[in-house]
């Protein structure tokens, strides 16, 4: 490796002059807060993207899927199932809708919730009350949602998924934070599951500093969630028919977020090309391998390496080593199950077996892979990557 050490982040925003020059626009035009014509604009290229009729901008992915659960109506003490690999936001955001998450495992194909183990979920956890009522057998809550994650920006087998959260009668609300762009087996993620929650927050391949957005195929119910963060207000006055959410994205964000939205091509093409190069350095190696990959339309929002169970190094020697060259690495999720905030809570008893999820969580390591990566560093994070992975199989 070179001697002079670089400073290579793990993910960036990438915003230049045409985003600059937006915001401005919007500071002088005196549309600063959650009114304007930005806000309108980035609505409006959210639904052609993701082919819906209608996309609702909100100020956190997190409210996004908060608000989205609501509308499909989880309610206080219910139950939600999600995968447990993902951010804790997905779990935050069940939290704060009053309910109660359950963690079932994740297909290590392509580390998004498995479809078995949501059957098996479904099959051997709950029951049907007299009433019709899907609830968890044991504490007699009501199981209310579905929330698949699509990690990394991956797509979950969604087709798989609806059709079983449907059979039991169950809402699907996908956590696509890190899809925007995304497509499973061709299709936009937006408009495949009942609402799907999409963030713009800095790390996101496009981001509006802040900020979020719902879609999904039923005008109705979008219509229902921009009620719900407008206030829930109700005419020109100061009422309001049900308690609502105070969670608009501001024009200024909203401005931001939409001149990123115009150069999503080139983003998503930066982030595959970013996934391929590192999918091909470690291609053969028995040590380790690229992130898992079984749709072409991923988002690739992170891309990296996997440790295999019998590498001759571990991740946090990785990321020690690789942060001594400059390159800014950190360690990744822990499964929710895991997370001290939710691991000790009452419902773990209810979470399906985790294996796949507990086997590789550990192993994974993502590299940098910000859209303005140029091709130098990445050539530079690689070979810094394959040295260390050489010195360790030499020992």
């Amino acid at each position: 490796m070179e001697s002079t050490k670089r400073n290579i982040p793990l993910a960036v925003p990438n915003i230049g002059e045409t985003e600059v020059e937006a915001v401005i626009a919007a500071i002088r035009s005196g549309w600063v807060s959650t009114a304007g014509p930005s806000v309108n604009e980035i609505e409006k290229l959210g639904a052609q993207i993701n082919r819906t009729e209608e996309a609702v901008a909100v100020a956190a992915g997190t409210m996004a899927i908060h608000v989205a659960l609501v509308a499909v109506g989880v309610a206080r003490n219910d139950v939600v199932i999600a995968p447990s690999y993902s951010f804790v936001a997905t779990a935050n955001a069940i939290s704060h809708a009053g309910a109660d998450p359950v963690f079932v495992d994740i297909d290590p194909a392509d580390l998004t919730m498995s479809p078995a183990a949501l059957r098996d979920w479904l099959t051997t956890r709950t029951g049907r009350e007299a009433d019709g009522r899907l609830i968890l057998t044991g504490t007699g809550q009501r199981v209310s949602a579905v929330v698949p994650v699509y990690a990394n920006g991956h797509p979950a087998d969604i087709d798989a998924i609806m059709a079983i959260a449907h059979e039991f009668g169950l809402p699907v609300v996908a956590d696509a934070a890190a899809a925007i762009g995304a497509t499973s087996r061709g299709r936009p993620l937006g408009g495949l599951a009942d609402l799907t929650a999409f963030s713009f927050n800095g790390n996101k391949t496009v981001t509006s500093g802040g900020g979020g957005m719902v879609t999904g195929p039923d005008v109705a119910l979008v219509r229902k969630v921009r009620h719900l963060v407008t206030t829930a207000r109700i005419g020109t006055d100061y009422d309001h028919d049900v308690v609502g959410f105070n969670y608009r994205i501001t024009n200024l964000e909203a401005a931001l977020g939409a001149a990123q939205l115009r150069r999503l091509d080139e983003f998503l093409a930066r982030k595959r090309a970013v996934h391929d190069a590192y999918v091909a350095a470690f291609a053969g190696r028995d040590d380790v391998s690229g992130f898992p990959m079984t749709d072409p339309g991923s988002a690739c929002w992170f891309s990296g390496l996997v440790l295999s169970e019998t590498a001759g190094t571990t991740v946090p020697e990785l990321i020690a080593a690789l942060n001594e060259l400059g390159i800014g690495v950190r360690p990744f999720w822990i499964p929710m199950h895991l997370v001290k905030a939710y691991k000790d809570l009452k419902h773990r008893a209810f979470d399906g077996p985790l294996p796949e999820t507990e086997k590789v969580y550990r192993r994974i390591l993502p590299l940098p892979n910000s859209t303005n990566l140029g091709d130098d560093d990445l050539a530079y994070v690689v070979a810094a990557v394959v040295d260390l992975l050489d010195r360790a199989a030499a020992k």
